[in-house]
């Protein structure tokens, strides 16, 4: 308690102290930082002038720049870009907290250098500016070796007016305003400087000196931009939204942070290891005990915050009143929302209603090929990948070498899309040559803390004896561990730790939830099949770690299915897979990257790049694995969820090929048509189901119309304009689809249309397009807005009909939304180029 007394005492000392010259270093009399506060105490209006700005800096600030705007004073940031020291998370953090109270610009002259750092308040009788070396970083404002020194218009009139002339000049005349878009495109192209790693290094050493200034369990990097995203996407009306971010970002944290202001909190995952990491880290955040767990042993109904396991909660015997009202939680989180598209993931979303839905994922690819952005309406408001998290700092670079395997797995059998398990331990168990590859490899690059991933418990216990052999201490962990060489999971953990053991070979037990920040190398001993199980696994080695500059990444591959598919997964540029590849491109690895393959492999590859099949014939097997995994003829929606992404990918660029442009035909090619949809086939129903499939979508408007005539399965023949109004505004209420309005709509501005606008534009747009290009299926008829023709009207009793027009306008919205998110990336990437 004295101590705690006597260190209150000194920071007063430190704030009241006052002094014109600041040379930081050890006496905190000397730093910068709380003479500006005082200042900021004061002052009416305030210009500040600095080459960057850093998130450290900026949090010691903002509090009192806030005090400041809400006081009634202004503020105006003029800070460069150059070199892109200026942190973006610095700048979401300016323009969260303080709005557009603040007026901040980017100087804007190139061909000039800008070096400013000075600091200018204006009081009601005079001015003074505080000039000199430091910008706004924790170091600079603190223990900084940083001169600075501070005079006033009343001391020295002459040389203050040159020094604010000159800013006047700046500001007005050589700036660029940071409005959102500006912001946007900044940190989409914003890499991490190499002299930034030297300003966070003095950042972090002031930290150990001074915990008081910053709290660490609050908001960083791209959980700061992540929050805003969030923001504003609740603004626009989103109640449902995902955030794509790559491991070691900090997407647990950052849940906890934006669902803070929540009374109910909901958070799912499916590995009791993630629940208990979940907990610790809400607890860091709401400071706060009122939480518990609902899983196989506990079953805790009345706490604010709820760490739930999917496998209990998402048993129909706990979703109901008798637990929890639907309306019981304000915020759900789905966290590995890859797993969201399984039934029990998808009962408890079908189930609750709270006000907002967050879903977390390291990796957007589909989990076992289905689709996870239609559960959240395709709102992505902020992503963060792997190579971006790389880009910016926020994780290690990778060394990734990828070495050729003699394995042969042409005569292995597939099954459901993966290498029979018992035939792949057939031709590991025992295979002395490729023992010896994997070993020298290791001892080729060298590691401390290592994780080898396998195929089976087999696999995982043969190899950690193999190693141990050989003189490199290693265990195996798998669940259940029961081999000769297997450890639970928490002790080999520990062991690794402190040295004990080199190398942890496992199955799937490190694949989500559970960090070893020191691991220095991760081995790949089995096919990559999965990109989503690759990426996740990648992801255990790339944590930063005092001491780690890189992570060494060794992959044996062979000739087995989906072998060329790394070259894609490690650069994120996965629209070239359907291309050539370059292996003399480099222009796309991460920064401070590298992947070298062997030449043999690039030969490989080349050679499977040949002999891979027709585009007809890999969307027939996609079908046929569809249907077999679904145990029925997928409808076309199915066939898009559960689609993968590279086949989904091809049908889209080759119409001619594409099944969901003509499901009826393609299904009665295969002799897949129902009794009922062979009646539908031979005649006007089929025609106008084609129709739906095929109707130029460059807009959404023509669905909405479409479902107001399908009416939840009783279909009508005509629809009046209160029927059209209803169904209309029912679809564009729903989430952010107000967007697709038109151009240049604003949340408030849609909020304000009358029923009257809403119609106008039904009538001029889709209903006139629809009589248009469905001629033969919409007609006018008098005190109606539009009508089904007669020869159509006498089929709208089948079921197959209604089935398949449900069906068709639910897919065409779902594609149409998957392709304005797709093309907003390719947007954001070319304007990268411009």
């Amino acid at each position: 308690m004295d101590e705690y007394n006597s260190a209150k005492e000194m920071e007063e000392i430190e704030y009241s102290y006052s002094t014109d010259v600041m040379t930081g270093g050890n006496d905190k009399r000397m730093y910068l930082y709380y003479q500006l506060i005082s200042s900021l105490k004061k002052a009416d209006s305030v210009d500040i002038i600095v080459s960057f700005l850093m998130e450290s800096g900026v949090k010691m600030l903002i509090k009192e720049l806030e005090n400041a705007l809400n006081r009634g004073a202004k503020i105006r940031i003029l800070t460069g870009n150059y070199l892109g020291i200026t942190q973006p998370s610095a700048l979401y953090l300016i323009k969260n907290k303080l709005g557009k109270r603040v007026d901040l610009r980017f100087y804007n002259e190139p061909g000039r250098s800008f070096h400013p750092k000075s600091y200018i308040f204006h009081y009601k009788n005079h001015s003074e500016i505080y000039i000199g070396s430091s910008n706004i970083s924790k170091s600079a404002l603190t223990s900084g070796v940083e001169w600075n020194y501070r005079f006033s218009n009343q001391t020295d009139e002459k040389n203050y007016d040159k020094f604010y002339q000159a800013f006047e000049d700046l500001f007005e005349n050589h700036s660029t305003v940071i409005d959102d878009e500006e912001l946007k495109r900044y940190s989409k192209e914003w890499h991490r400087p190499a002299v930034t790693k030297d300003i966070e290094k003095y950042d972090a050493f002031d930290s150990e000196d001074n915990n008081s200034v910053i709290n660490i369990f609050e908001p960083r990097g791209a959980q700061i931009e992540a929050l805003c995203a969030l923001e504003n996407t609740r603004a626009e009306g989103a109640n449902k939204a995902l955030i794509l971010a790559a491991t070691g970002v900090g997407k647990t944290y950052l849940a906890a942070f934006d669902s803070k202001s929540y009374k109910k909190v909901l958070f799912v995952a499916h590995r009791e290891e993630i629940l208990k990491q979940a907990a610790e880290s809400f607890y860091n955040v709401r400071r706060s005990d009122d939480y518990g767990f609902f899983n196989s042993n506990d079953k805790a109904t009345d706490k604010a915050v709820i760490f739930a396991s999917v496998y209990t909660l998402g048993k129909k015997d706990y979703l109901n009143k008798q637990y929890f009202e639907e309306d019981y939680f304000d915020y759900l989180i789905i966290d590995e929302f890859h797993h969201a598209v399984n039934e029990q993931y998808r009962n408890i979303v079908k189930y609750f209603k709270p006000k907002f839905m967050l879903g977390l994922t390291a990796t957007p690819e589909r989990m076992d090929g289905k689709n996870i952005y239609e559960i959240c309406d395709y709102n992505v408001p902020y992503e963060i990948t792997l190579k971006d998290a790389i880009n910016k700092g926020m994780l290690v670079p990778f060394h990734y070498y990828g070495i050729f395997d003699s394995t042969d797995y042409s005569k292995l059998h597939m099954v459901k899309g993966r290498y029979d398990e018992k035939e792949l331990n057939e031709t590991y168990i025992g295979n002395v040559k490729r023992y010896d590859l994997i070993y020298k490899y290791y001892c080729k690059y060298g590691s401390k803390r290592a994780l080898g991933f396998c195929c089976s418990r087999v696999h995982a216990n043969d190899m950690a004896r193999e190693f141990c052999k050989r003189g490199i201490p290693a265990v195996a962990v798998y669940s259940n561990s029961d081999g000769g060489f297997s450890e639970n999971r928490e002790t080999a953990i520990g062991k690794l730790k402190t040295g004990e053991i080199r190398v942890i070979f496992s199955v799937d037990m490190f694949n989500e939830g559970v960090d070893i920040t020191s691991i220095d190398m991760v081995m790949f001993l089995r096919p990559t099949e999965s990109p989503v199980v690759f990426l996740q696994q990648l992801g255990r080695g790339l944590r930063k770690s005092r001491g780690k500059e890189y992570l060494n990444v060794l992959d044996f591959i062979g000739n087995y299915e989906k072998a060329g598919r790394v070259r894609y997964l490690l650069t994120g540029n996965t629209k070239k897979e359907n291309g050539l590849y370059n292996p003399a491109d480099h222009s796309d690895f991460p920064d401070d990257c590298m992947i070298d393959f062997d030449m043999k492999l690039i030969d490989l590859f080349t050679e499977m790049d040949r002999k891979s099949l027709k585009i007809k014939d890999q969307i027939d097997n996609e079908f046929l694995r569809i249907k077999d995994l679904l145990d029925k003829i997928p409808t076309r929606i199915e066939f898009f969820t559960y689609a993968d992404d590279r086949i989904y990918e091809l049908m889209i660029g080759y119409v001619k090929d594409n099944p969901l442009k003509n499901y009826l035909e393609y299904l009665k090619r295969y002799e897949f048509l129902s009794e009922d949809e062979k009646t539908l086939y031979h005649g006007i129903g089929r025609e106008f189901i084609n129709y739906i499939e095929t109707t130029n979508m460059s807009k959404v408007y023509k669905m909405p119309v479409l479902m107001a005539f399908y009416n939840h399965g009783r279909i009508l023949k005509s629809v009046t304009e209160e029927q059209l109004l209803m169904s209309w505004k029912e679809f564009f209420d729903t989430g952010t689809n107000w967007k697709d309005l038109q151009e240049g709509m604003t949340y408030e501005k849609y909020k304000n249309l009358s029923d009257k606008e809403h119609l106008k534009k039904i009538i001029q747009m889709p209903v006139r397009y629809l009589l248009k290009s469905g001629v033969g299926f919409f007609v006018q008829k008098e005190e109606t807005a539009l009508s089904l023709s007669d020869e159509l009207s006498k089929v709208i009793d089948n079921n197959a009909f209604i089935y398949h027009m449900k069906d068709a306008i639910e897919y065409r919205i779902m594609d149409y939304y998957q392709r304005r998110y797709r093309n907003s990336i390719v947007e954001n990437e070319v304007g990268n180029y411009d």
